[in-house]
């Protein structure tokens, strides 16, 4: 096989690990591709490279090294090449330094070893596009800076260059939309792999926290608190359980009842492991303190800090009571959803915000896709164009496009992006009727 010859100005992809043979190994699973592969037996070694080194776009590193372990490797690399993507390779043994990788080296993406080819070089390939795009972001920033100056001087009677050059700003800032959106995407993703850590440790854990970011955010929703309040509480409600990531399984697996004191306090240590995970990742930090305080009981008998009523953040009270009503409702029943519904007015005022029960009893059976008479007589429905929805409403029937496909279930709350989605496919799928709601 012949090696490609690569450009001078090629973008790289740095690889580290103190095994030569691993390294040739990435040498020659990347052969054919357009980006230039340099390596390095050690993080220290790494650094130097990368010190000597322009256009590194991807930099991947083995956790277990002599010297330097990966996670230290990588955050020292945010100083010196801080648009790379950070990649690293670690075994499902090296869980808590993984963590500490995604906390302090701004990890873009973990991988297991033996590492499955076609995996690594998607991986590899999504990172070098992302660093493609902020490297041009950074250049139309200074094209668009550029040229507003210039229109400064330009003089007003000259119509036809200012509506020239005003068509291609457009176009720039269409560019510039559209990295932003890939930014907000690599966000998204970002949380998904650190609750895809959960789901390593067990699936039951993963389903629990979507449940619980579902019934959160739309009660957060209900409760008119802003976007970015309900964001931080759906991230916060997602990675809730993070922090029993370093919990011992036969604790896990008792009630806090069947717990010695020791294992007890171990137990509580998890929602402040929550936190700490987080904490280093800035935009994170609101979503680590509600994680805190999510075991907080509203009479003050909760951990780990005992806050009681209003001290506790509202976010950190509505993830205790969606945690409660989703451990408590096993049966996918109506009957078993009264149940926990009952058992959470029971613990209004010592455990749970009593406050919170009229909005939890008004979402909890869309979400579950269960009818409950708690509501019979209160709740109308609607039909309305698709036109005509707002964020914040609540499906009543499935939505199918005018082919048959199932675009969304009844009980989903619309957000801007499902109602944005909604009227697309009304628009090149129609069908015959409109969209029903419910109001209450």
């Amino acid at each position: 096989m012949t090696m490609k010859q690569k450009a001078p100005d090629a973008v790289k992809v740095l690889c580290v690990d103190d095994e030569e043979y691993i390294l040739n190994s990435l040498k020659r699973l990347f052969i054919d591709e357009e980006f230039e592969v340099i390596t390095a037996l050690s993080g220290q070694a790494g650094l130097a490279l990368l010190a000597d080194t322009n256009n590194v776009g991807v930099i991947i590193s083995d956790q277990r090294m002599p010297g330097m372990l990966g996670a230290e490797f990588l955050h020292a690399c945010r100083t010196v090449a801080p648009d790379a993507a950070r990649i690293l390779l670690t075994g499902y043994s090296d869980l808590t330094s993984t963590i500490d990788a995604i906390n302090n080296g701004g990890l873009s993406r973990y991988l297991g070893k033996p590492w499955n080819d076609e995996e690594l070089l998607m991986v590899v390939r999504d990172a070098l596009q992302q660093y493609t795009l902020i490297i041009e972001n950074r250049r139309l920033n200074g094209v668009v800076q550029q040229q507003n100056e210039e229109l400064q001087e330009w003089n007003k009677n000259l119509k036809g260059r200012v509506l020239a050059q005003t068509i291609t700003l457009r176009q720039k800032n269409e560019e510039l939309y559209l990295t932003l959106q890939r930014i907000k995407q690599s966000y998204e993703s970002m949380i998904v792999a650190l609750a895809g850590l959960v789901k390593l440790r067990e699936q039951s854990l993963f389903q629990h926290a979507c449940n619980v970011a579902d019934l959160s955010r739309s009660v957060a929703i209900k409760a008119g608190i802003t976007p970015y309040g309900v964001e931080n509480i759906r991230v916060a409600a997602l990675l809730h359980d993070l922090g029993k990531l370093g919990i011992p399984e036969r604790i896990l697996h008792l009630t806090p009842e069947q717990l010695n004191p020791e294992e007890l306090r171990v137990y509580q240590t998890h929602a402040i492991r929550g936190q700490m995970a987080l904490h280093m990742i800035e935009e994170l930090r609101p979503a680590g303190i509600l994680i805190r305080h999510h075991h907080e009981h509203f009479d003050g008998s909760g951990f780990p800090d005992r806050l009681g009523g209003s001290d506790i953040p509202l976010g950190a009270r509505i993830i205790a009571f969606a945690d409660f009503i989703d451990n408590t409702f096993t049966g996918q029943t109506a009957t078993t959803l009264e149940l926990a519904l009952d058992q959470a007015e029971e613990l209004g005022g010592s455990r749970l915000d009593p406050q919170l029960q009229r909005l939890f009893e008004r979402v909890a059976a869309n979400l579950y896709g269960l009818e409950t008479d708690r509501f019979t007589g209160t709740v109308t429905e609607r039909e309305i164009s698709p036109f005509e929805l707002q964020s914040g409403m609540t499906l009543s029937r499935h939505i199918y496009t005018g082919s048959g496909v199932l675009l969304l279930r009844q009980g989903t709350v619309l957000d801007d992006f499902k109602r944005e989605a909604i009227q697309r496919f009304y628009t090149f799928d129609p069908t015959n009727q409109g969209v029903f709601v419910m109001l209450r």
